[in-house]
């Protein structure tokens, strides 16, 4: 028997409908000191590395006090390497540990510590805003994908945002490929919301395969 994809979104979001920025602690307002732990969330996040490792570490960040681009950036460089380790980001800890440091520096110079001020630079172009993103030390594609998906909660002209991770997770469903048919079968779900429970399908094939268990 078919399944109906209204019910596997349905369950799907049901079971991982939470974002990452909310697994993190982070309480996600258009407001520096969140967008900031996001951007960094999003940095850790864009590595090959796993999802709970990543949002460990940004919570062993926050717990340490790095919660703005001022205490980053005037951390030493050794500080930074010892709580990405913590945090289990062992990897990469070096590089990142540089990064992190460069990125809060060029927020700080370039936008006064705060990423609204980026968000107007971009006047409303989700494409301008995710090409500014690129331009911090670790942030690829990927990373401004990560957040701008998960900013689309309170950067309304993002959303929509469902980016090709997402969509990998809807492919690995048998879903509809089209973000506006996915929005349609996710009826009021916050996109934001469907995105990173199709995000959690797309890395974990039991997530997935759960889904469509109990849709059936």
């Amino acid at each position: 028997m078919s399944r109906d994809p209204r019910d596997i979104v349905r369950e799907l979001v049901d079971a991982h409908g939470q974002t990452y920025a909310e697994e993190a602690g982070i309480r996600l307002k258009d407001t520096p000191q969140p967008l900031y732990r996001l951007l960094v969330l999003a940095h850790l996040l864009s590595a090959r590395i796993r999802g709970s490792v990543a949002v460990a570490t940004a919570r062993a960040l926050s717990d340490a006090g790095l919660r703005d681009p001022r205490r980053m950036a005037d951390a030493a460089w050794q500080r930074r390497v010892d709580v990405l380790g913590r945090g289990g980001y062992r990897r990469y800890d070096e590089r990142t540990a540089t990064q992190l440091g460069e990125a809060a520096k060029l927020l700080t110079e370039r936008w006064g510590g705060d990423l609204r001020r980026l968000r107007e630079e971009a006047d409303g172009e989700v494409s301008e805003a995710r090409r500014l993103l690129q331009e911090f030390p670790g942030v690829g594609p990927a990373g401004a994908d990560i957040f701008l998906r998960e900013a689309q909660l309170v950067w309304p002209e993002a959303a929509p945002y469902l980016d090709r991770k997402a969509l990998q997770g809807a492919e690995r469903l048998g879903l509809p490929g089209e973000p506006d048919r996915l929005l349609a079968l996710a009826g009021t779900t916050e996109p934001a919301v469907l995105a990173a429970a199709l995000v959690r399908a797309a890395v974990d094939k039991q997530v997935g395969q759960d889904a469509l268990e109990r849709a059936r």
